[in-house]
């Protein structure tokens, strides 16, 4: 008889993560954990509290606090120089606002993943919640022209989601047979190509990997990759996807507290919707 071993996949996507973050109370509360877990970006970020289940602090950090205009826009580029002020994010409103406690994820049950983008290797590798530092976690949501690059023992990371927008190949290749799926986008989105001047503006940011400018522009192909992988794993009845059963004015990088809350309440919602389903995926009595 097989043995199963579960796993949590989640994608990145910015502030449209209160979706995810919704989700993820919705497992809190029904008391469900997995063998291994996966994120990428904010993704990444929501993982951690999910291991430590801290339910307030999903929707904290979700819905309220990613809406502080010191963080996003013409105040953290007049701070930092970038549209994104990553350090005000992790050591100000997670650190100090939120107490988060990254040291306490060593002993949390089950074993979780972030992807981060080396741009030494010039490749998607994951680290283990077990181990991280606030600057690795800072590192996994850092995105490319928009963030900058963060210095960790002689490495230069950044956000996985360069090659693995939804790690459901690192939760496969790690043996996962049973996999939830949580993605921040419709089920019929179509990732574009890069634009060529992106791909162009990759090359002269970072001269120092030549890898990030051809993941980039390979980026859409591997989306489709990593969408289509996890369709052939609903065909067999060895995945879930959870995807937003609704349209949302959230963006990546905008909206109100109002909308990030609504969009909160619809990943609870669907999780809801899809109990059955993820309840017999998972093994586990209704």
């Amino acid at each position: 008889m097989e043995k199963i071993k579960t796993s949590l996949v989640l994608e990145g996507g910015g502030l449209r993560g209160a979706y995810t973050a919704g989700a993820l109370s919705w497992l809190i509360d029904q008391g469900i954990e997995f063998d291994s877990s996966y994120g990428i970006s904010t993704g990444a970020v929501h993982l951690t509290n999910f291991l430590m289940k801290s339910k307030k602090d999903l929707k904290d950090f979700s819905v309220y606090h990613i809406t502080d205009k010191r963080i996003l826009g013409p105040k953290a580029i007049l701070r930092c120089g970038k549209l994104v002020d990553y350090d005000y994010l992790f050591d100000q409103i997670m650190t100090k606002e939120l107490n988060f406690d990254i040291s306490s994820l060593k002993d949390c049950k089950g074993e979780g993943f972030i992807g981060v983008y080396d741009l030494s290797e010039g490749k998607t590798r994951y680290l283990s919640t077990r181990q991280i530092t606030m600057k690795q976690l800072e590192a996994s949501t850092s995105l490319p022209i928009l963030g900058v690059i963060v210095n960790c023992d002689g490495k230069e990371l950044m956000d996985g989601g360069i090659t693995d927008m939804i790690p459901i190949r690192k939760s496969a290749a790690d043996g996962c047979n049973r996999h939830l799926i949580i993605t921040t986008k419709p089920y019929d989105y179509v990732r574009k190509p890069a634009k060529p001047a992106i791909v162009w503006l990759m090359k002269k940011v970072y001269p120092q990997c030549d890898n990030i400018s051809k993941d980039y522009k390979i980026r859409h192909l591997n989306y489709v990759d990593q969408i289509n992988f996890i369709r052939d794993l609903e065909e067999k009845n060895e995945a879930v996807y959870v995807y937003p059963s609704k349209t949302s004015k959230v963006t990546r990088l905008g909206g109100t507290s109002e909308e990030l809350g609504e969009l909160f309440e619809l990943g609870y919602s669907d999780m809801e919707a899809r109990r059955d389903k993820i309840f017999a995926l998972l093994g586990k009595n209704v």
